[in-house]
């Protein structure tokens, strides 16, 4: 699991958000629709904009601090509060998922 790897994941409580940004030591970003997984990556026509050492990467940076700001921190102490049923749906979907 990530979290157990040391990874912060945060959970944007506003809303949903489905963009897709990597920022990285104030010089580079990616931004654009590609998921990480087979089906972004060989199947569909998802594509990503990558960013060095461009005046936009900082303002990049700085919409993702505001994005981050209005998250809260999702740790395992709060995934064990989750009911059993919802996380058993989420391995379900998870098994479908390459599927669809």
């Amino acid at each position: 699991m990530l979290l157990d790897a040391g990874v912060r994941i945060f959970r944007y409580t506003p809303g949903f958000i489905h963009a897709k940004v990597y920022v990285s030591d104030a010089k580079q970003a990616v931004v654009g629709t590609i998921n990480t997984d087979y089906r972004s990556l060989y199947q569909n026509f998802e594509d990503g904009v990558y960013l060095y050492k461009n005046l936009v990467v900082l303002n990049i940076e700085q919409d993702f601090e505001k994005t981050q700001a209005l998250s809260e921190e999702v740790t395992l102490e709060s995934l064990s509060k989750i009911p059993m049923a919802h996380r058993l749906g989420g391995y379900l979907f998870s098994l479908i998922g390459p599927l669809m």
